[in-house]
């Protein structure tokens, strides 16, 4: 479908964003849209003013807002090269669903999940930095330039299940209202997230707890009148907790417990065709499963066992409840499972929403999702536990024959609900398979785990059933229900990526000052991250801490750097720096030897040129030579004495073979540098053929008249030289060549 015209009147000031979410299985791509701020105040009038901009989907109709493909980012980490090929279908998608006029001011994140958190850092660096080149060099988006958070800065980088949960709590909010009203009156929803690998609780705590707890972390958003709220906001997670991570821990707990009674009866070790009951599955359902996570050391408890369905939830709900590990030791109290600290919830004002695992697991199969009444649930779930698996399969086949299934179990034909089967199209054999053991671990955390009181009364729960448990709650003095399971509002999805482009809008709304503080990330709001128990994800750039990762593997515990206290990668590495500085040096040392002393030397060398232009005559101006500014360079001092000196001895041999046929022309010598003003005038030979040694006594005629012509002055300077004009050879014939001789 291509993208809007400018003629379309939803595109008028309106502003997208796109967020990828690259998780573990897949990417998925979604474009929002709003209407800008100014535009969104003319249009609303004053009554938008204390309102957060209104986040849509980025189409107009249909559902192309979003698109996928797999698998995951991190299936990458061994081949970044082909990061580019698995990225340009989302690309693509997003280019034809924003006008080219729009796309250099649409913002474009890929924030990585649980995934890429599992690799190596060094491989985590790697395809970040092959996404961020794809993305910039072959998009007009706007993407952050490079910065201590990675190579595209905020715009693709690995977030923590923090993240996810302090954006999740923002979509939640947003959706529900949560962030309207005056400070006094707007009371929040908590928020709860459970995957695969983790679940996530973020709430803000009551007025009296905030003041007590220093865990919390500060999110800022800003109203379309300008005006910034502000919450604190607790919100951890609890790795291995999710619903598979669990299920695998389980298994290993049951495999052991049944090896162990074994070995207490004294019975031989089980083979592979005996089967162990489970509970926690549905009545003859069996699996093969191979116990990752097993409690024992003993080698066959390592082996495959054949577990098989027994189909009871209440003997299912024991058997979980010590996953939760509630017996850890709680160093920062209050904990409220495996040792984490979590504030005391005071559930009469925080009121929790739940997605993904929690809404799967009401909806799909029971039919629940929505208010939550744990005696309605707990009674279907044991009855779906206690039916036969054969029955089951039966069941899930005449629905899918039914016709195309809708999300709730509606069969429908030609746009209309035709009949209603029993589970929906989601609900697929492995959903069915760990329907019980879900159930049960849900149950396990919202009541043994957070907490979550149960609303039971010898006369209501036990005939109530979802649509009345709002009432029951309000009637008993809670107000609104204590817990939900949703997936969407209206036809927007409850997503973390929603909390993400609320933020984002909200950040281009004007602040009523100019000196008031940028919107950022909650995670980067954080004023001491290295004391704070949630950290941004940061691979290395460059690879120091990737290096000292790999070798670790291959070090003895003993050199590590939790056992040294500090890292022997990173000494060997300032030792090598050091090593490498000295070598460079010492082969260096006769070049910088002699740059020294050319630069110590300069005065030295300035005084030998002084008496050099003193000895061949050169005028001094402010005791240095002065020459007539020239393009070409002087010849050094000593090379002009040496051209002198050759000149002479040159002249001193012709002279001494033919002593009077040629008629001897005596110049000064010439400056070193051509044609010098200052040159010495020509002067006529004296005549010392018949002089007398009187002649040259002082006050003589002849003296005085060698003095006037120069010569006395040439005969003393070159009397220094080693080679001497040997003047009793002279001829008496003398030649005046220059027109400037008195």
């Amino acid at each position: 479908m291509p993208p809007p015209t400018a003629s379309d009147s939803w595109l008028a000031s309106r502003r997208f964003g796109i967020v990828i979410d690259a998780g573990s299985s897949g990417s998925r791509l979604q474009i929002y849209s709003w209407k800008d701020a100014r535009a969104a105040r003319d249009q609303g009038g004053p009554e938008v003013l204390d309102t957060l901009p209104v986040v849509e989907k980025g189409t107009r109709t249909g559902e192309d807002w979003v698109t996928k493909v797999e698998p995951g980012l991190s299936s990458f980490g061994d081949n970044p090269a082909g990061v580019a090929t698995y990225l340009a279908p989302l690309l693509e998608h997003a280019r034809t669903q924003i006008p080219p006029s729009l796309q250099l001011d649409t913002p474009l994140f890929l924030l990585a999940t649980a995934g890429m958190r599992l690799l190596p850092p060094v491989k985590q660096a790697e395809v970040l930095q092959a996404t961020c080149d794809f993305l910039r060099f072959h998009s007009h988006f706007k993407i952050d330039g490079p910065s201590e958070v990675g190579p595209c800065g905020s715009s693709v980088r690995i977030i923590t299940g923090e993240e996810e949960g302090l954006f999740g709590w923002i979509a939640v909010n947003y959706l529900m209202d949560g962030f309207k009203g005056s400070d006094e009156e707007r009371t929040t929803y908590g928020f709860l997230d459970m995957g695969g690998a983790s679940t996530q609780i973020a709430f803000e705590p009551s007025k009296e707890e905030r003041t007590q707890t220093k865990d919390l972390i500060d999110v800022r958003l800003r109203l379309l009148g300008g005006k910034e709220i502000h919450h604190q906001v607790f919100v951890t997670t609890w790795l291995g907790y999710g619903t598979n991570q669990a299920r695998e821990r389980y298994v290993g707990q049951t495999v052991t417990e049944y090896e162990a009674a074994r070995a207490m009866l004294h019975a031989p070790s089980s083979t592979a065709g005996e089967l162990v009951p489970d509970p926690c599955l549905p009545k003859d359902l069996q699996l093969t499963e191979a116990p990752v996570q097993p409690s024992s050391a003993t080698a066959h408890a390592k082996q495959p066992h054949t577990l098989v369905g027994t189909g009871s939830f209440e003997q299912c709900l024991r058997r979980v409840s010590p996953l939760l590990n509630k017996d850890a030791p709680c160093p920062d109290g209050p904990c409220l499972f495996n040792g984490v600290h979590v504030p005391p919830i005071d559930f009469s004002v925080s009121h929790f929403i739940g997605i993904s695992e929690y809404w799967y697991s009401s909806e799909h199969v029971f039919g629940l999702g929505g208010s939550y009444d744990v005696v309605q649930y707990e009674r279907a779930a044991s009855e779906f536990c206690a039916r036969d698996w054969s029955h089951i399969l039966q069941e899930h086949e005449e629905s899918r024959r039914k016709g195309t299934l809708g999300g709730d179990g509606e069969v429908i034909e030609d746009g209309k609900v035709v009949s209603t089967g029993k589970w929906g199209d989601k609900v697929e054999i492995p959903r069915l398979q760990m329907q019980c053991f879900k159930a049960a671990w849900l149950v396990n955390v919202l009541h043994e785990g957070i907490g979550l009181p149960r609303i039971v009364d010898a006369g209501g729960n036990s005939t109530t059933d979802g649509d009345k448990v709002a009432q029951q709650a309000e009637d008993k003095g809670l107000g609104r229900p204590q817990f939900q399971s949703m997936d969407t509002v209206g036809d927007i999805a409850i997503s973390w990526t929603l909390g993400k482009m609320v933020l984002e809008a909200s950040k281009e709304v004007p602040p009523l000052s100019q000196s008031t503080r940028p919107l950022v990330d909650p995670i980067d709001d954080i004023p001491d991250v290295a004391n704070s128990p949630v950290k941004p994800i940061r691979p290395p750039f460059p690879y120091l801490d990737v290096i000292e990762d790999h070798l670790s593997q291959h070090l003895p515990p003993s050199l590590t750097r939790h056992a040294l206290g500090f890292s022997i990668v990173g000494l060997l590495f300032y030792f090598m720096a050091v090593a490498l500085f000295v070598t460079t040096l010492y082969r260096l040392r006769h070049r910088i030897r002699s740059t020294v002393r050319r630069f110590t030397r300069k005065r030295d060398r300035d005084y030998i040129s002084l008496g050099y232009s003193m000895e061949e005559g050169r005028a001094l101006t402010n005791g240095l030579p002065s020459s007539r500014p020239s393009s070409r360079p002087s010849s050094p001092p000593a090379r002009g004495v040496s051209r002198l000196i050759t000149s002479l001895k040159r002249l001193s041999s012709t002279n001494s073979q033919k002593p009077h046929s040629t008629p001897m022309i005596m110049t000064a010598p010439a400056s070193p540098l051509r044609g010098s003003p200052h040159r010495s005038p020509t002067f006529p030979p004296p005549d010392f053929s018949n002089a007398a040694a009187s002649s040259f006594e002082p006050g003589s005629p002849r003296l005085a008249n060698l003095a006037f012509n120069g010569s006395l002055s040439s005969l003393t300077s070159r009397s220094r030289n080693s080679s001497r004009l040997d003047l009793t050879h002279m001829p008496r014939t003398i030649s005046r060549t220059s027109s400037n001789v008195l």
